[in-house]
């Protein structure tokens, strides 16, 4: 049978070019989110066509609250560059610096979603060490999975992929072993609270080898109280001086 060969493509009127992958919520920039005319950042269902033309005063505060920063670049260490008040994503704002070292920063942040601030530690982004990170998720989640307490080690929240850099969220806890021994200008523990600290360290380093894993950077800045209070405790009769002590001892 013969067949008749078309001339022309019947669709020739439409849009041939690639398309691009949607976008990420975390990349829509406040120009582009004027679009939605005013509905949320962060909200897929809402990014539908209004019912009216006009937008509302209020859509202004909505964009700037889940915003993303702008694009900073990183140091030349590969260090994230942030200020305080950025968005972290669209669930978590950026409250304060707690710490730095070798492998990135952790910030305090604020999660939208749960409602409780939380630790999010931000690594480099450089190759070796978003590796590194990876593999400290995976070993986190299994020690997660077997502490259904949560009392022998640092919880992790979820992790995710931001700006190449890896993020990693924690509980937030308070002021680690050194803080203390800092603040205390190194002077000794009461020995009562040796006991317990050395009680808890060595129960949770035995969990961690009955599943066969090893620390391997066991230090006292690796060592956290869980809350972030606090006691004044005269040390010696007449008062001459006296020591910040964790006021509840369990450690992370």
């Amino acid at each position: 049978m013969e067949m008749e060969l078309l001339t022309e493509f019947p669709h020739a009127h439409m849009d041939r070019r690639p398309r691009k992958r949607p976008r990420l919520t975390w990349d829509v920039t406040p120009a582009q989110i004027g679009l939605l005319c005013g509905q949320g950042v962060g909200d897929f269902a809402s990014l539908v066509a209004p019912t009216d033309q006009t937008c509302p005063l209020p859509f202004y505060a909505k964009v700037t609250r889940n915003a993303s920063p702008p694009q900073r670049g990183d140091d030349k260490d590969g260090h994230y560059k942030f200020a305080v008040g950025d968005n972290l994503t669209p669930r978590y704002k950026i409250y304060s610096k707690m710490g730095e070292g070798t492998f990135g920063q952790v910030l305090e942040c604020w999660d939208r979603e749960k409602k409780e601030m939380v630790a999010i530690k931000i690594v480099r982004g450089i190759e070796k060490y978003r590796e590194a990170a990876m593999i400290e998720i995976d070993m986190l989640q299994q020690l997660g999975k077997h502490d259904k307490a949560g009392s022998r080690c640092v919880q992790i929240r979820t992790w995710f992929d931001y700006r190449n850099h890896i993020c990693i969220v924690f509980e937030k806890l308070g002021s680690s072993l050194y803080d203390y021994l800092r603040k205390n200008s190194y002077r000794p523990f009461p020995i009562d609270l040796v006991r317990e600290l050395g009680r808890q360290l060595l129960e949770s380093v035995a969990f961690m080898h009955d599943l066969r894993l090893i620390h391997t950077d066991l230090k006292p800045e690796n060592i956290l109280f869980v809350s972030p209070e606090y006691i004044e405790v005269l040390e010696n009769k007449v008062g001459l001086s006296s020591m910040r002590l964790p006021n509840q001892v369990p450690l992370r």
